[in-house]
């Protein structure tokens, strides 16, 4: 009897991991549709892995609203294939351990990753989204986030937007050869990816580029505008996080430092416009972006800004958001493409996605390219300028647009 049982057991084993291994590699469905992880009879979850307890919590935020704001419609709407599409949440505070933990435990159940917020945390689960063929996309534009088929870093990246955001203080601020110009910004993927774009962009304009990198945990930019001054900078590039550039900007003008600013879109949140520094930031601080402002005369946003303030009155009303619902909305989008292929493994949705070459959702900005991996998406920015008056707290400087100078830069992708 106790051989029997011994066998038995192992037999019971045996199939139950069979089981989980053909789940894995994908199985079909009453329906006849192709499935995978995190794809069920009635549900298809998907995870988002983001900050709500550290330096980019306000990001973080409207992110993770805006997605459950989708994902909501798209339930209402009577979701994809038949199913109801789950937003699971984790918050790894802006740590690339609690990260890799949470994804350690959402991963096997999930058939995409619509958010995880971070350049760095994105490089450190590179590799295992690789080879679980997870759909991810990041809230975040290294350029060395490129290069994956299964990574999609949407709109343009950090050093697309410099080299634009160069390019239109030359323009429209005077700024010319000979001119040096200040970049203060993060250690690590985001601040070099930046950096890649500003050095590219001094280097053609034949201006000089003064450098000052900060800590995650610097809080205090004293030094850095003392350095500026000193240097005598026509003009400084930002990016670095909200709280930062709020204090850049605020010493700089309570030194005398009176240049522009041409920020990252990740170095301004609107809550900033209800602190002391508001006023200095709107005065000549420049924000490069791919998102359109919600002041925008644009249908669709205009109509998203509605919608979120119904859903989450009070809540700020900034990029965040809108880059939370769009990133959404393309999970949404190559899942439905995928269930009309009858195909919703991992590789089905990632297949889906990139037969994509030219993606609009008519929320502005350029059509995005998700066929090449190894490329921006996008290359065109907006210029938008802080603004408490406007819906969002920002306005319209320069719409979407490539400059002449970012035509001709390559980005590198991940090796």
């Amino acid at each position: 009897m106790r051989t029997l049982t011994v066998a038995a057991t192992a037999l019971a084993l045996a199939l139950t991991a069979a089981g989980c291994s053909g789940k894995a590699t994908g199985g079909s469905s009453s329906d006849g549709v192709k499935t995978g992880p995190g794809v069920t009879d009635d549900k298809i979850t998907v995870a988002a892995l983001t900050d709500l307890t550290g330096p980019y919590a306000a990001l973080g935020k409207g992110v993770t609203q805006a997605q459950k704001l989708y994902f909501d419609q798209l339930n209402a709407a009577g979701g994809v294939c038949g199913r109801k599409v789950e937003l699971v949440v984790r918050d790894h505070g802006y740590d690339v351990q609690k990260a890799v933990a949470a994804y350690s435990e959402v991963a096997p159940r999930s058939a995409a990753l619509p958010q995880v917020i971070g350049s760095p945390i994105t490089n450190a689960l590179r590799a295992r989204v690789e080879a679980d063929h997870l759909l991810t996309i990041p809230q975040a534009w290294a350029h060395d986030l490129l290069g994956s088929r299964y990574i999609q870093v949407t709109g343009t990246t950090y050093d697309i937007d410099m080299i634009n955001g160069l390019a239109f203080l030359a323009q429209e601020k005077g700024l010319k050869r000979g001119d040096k110009v200040g970049h203060i910004y993060l250690e690590g993927d985001y601040g070099q990816s930046a950096l890649a774009g500003s050095k590219y962009a001094a280097g053609k304009l034949g201006m000089t580029l003064v450098e000052q990198q900060v800590k995650a945990t610097d809080a205090d930019m004293t030094a850095q505008v003392g350095a500026f001054r000193k240097a005598g900078v026509k003009a400084v590039l930002v990016s670095v996080s909200p709280k930062q550039a709020a204090s850049l900007v605020g010493v700089a003008a309570a030194a005398g430092l009176d240049v522009p600013f041409a920020a990252s879109n990740s170095a301004f949140a609107q809550q900033l416009l209800a602190t002391p520094v508001g006023a200095a930031l709107q005065k000549d601080y420049y924000v490069l972006t791919a998102a359109p402002p919600f002041s925008a005369d644009i249908p669709a946003v205009r109509k998203l800004a509605g919608e979120y303030q119904a859903a989450y009155k009070g809540q700020p009303l900034d990029s965040s958001v809108y880059s939370g619902y769009t990133t959404a909305a393309i999970v949404g989008e190559a899942l439905k493409k995928a269930c009309a292929g009858k195909d919703l493994t991992r590789d089905g949705i990632v297949k889906a996605h990139r037969s994509n070459t030219s993606f609009d959702l008519g929320f502005g900005g350029a059509p995005q390219d998700f066929s090449k991996w190894d490329r921006p998406a996008s290359r065109a920015s907006y210029v938008v300028k802080p603004d408490a008056k406007a819906v969002g707290g920002t306005r319209m400087v320069r719409d979407a647009a490539e400059s002449d100078l970012a035509k001709g830069y390559a980005a590198p992708s991940h090796s």
